[in-house]
């Protein structure tokens, strides 16, 4: 019983009949581009997978602008060119990009010098010794003064 709903529960693709493509190879061109693209109301759902309108727009967007010839390339170029990098799932390799999955490896080799710097300054400082029986009395006398 198990296993059959299970097998019930694969998952729905999103594109509805009206919005497939006659020819089969285009169609799976626009089902390949619209698997990589970000769905921006449901944040990390390709348009391929959600039911949202706006995914339902890009879906169609897309086999529009691959229906007037333009190559796969030319048809992610322009989504970018609209709507930035975020409606790609996988970004492409950039200077922001660098800059995001760099800087924890860097924060991390920082917070690694900063420790070792901190351990070795502190075992290299003296311990401060005990007081003598003299000082400790004179430090009484200072601190009662003080008081009153």
């Amino acid at each position: 019983m198990a296993l059959l709903f299970l097998s019930l529960a694969r998952p729905v693709f999103a594109v509805n009949p009206d919005e497939v493509l006659s020819d089969p190879a285009l169609e799976a061109r626009a089902r390949h581009l619209s698997a990589q693209l970000r769905c921006m109301v449901c944040q990390n759902q390709s348009i391929d997978d959600s039911n949202a309108e706006l995914a339902k727009d890009l879906r169609l967007l897309v086999r529009e602008r691959i229906v007037k010839g333009d190559s796969d390339e030319q048809v992610m170029d322009y989504l970018v060119s609209r709507y930035g990098q975020f409606v790609l799932l996988k970004p492409r390799m950039s200077s922001e990009t660098l800059v995001l999955w760099g800087a924890p490896g860097v924060l991390l080799v920082i917070g690694a010098v900063a420790a070792v710097l901190y351990v070795r300054r502190g075992a290299g400082r003296k311990r401060a010794e005990r007081l003598s029986d003299e000082e400790e009395a004179r430090l009484k006398r200072l601190l009662e003064e003080s008081e009153a």
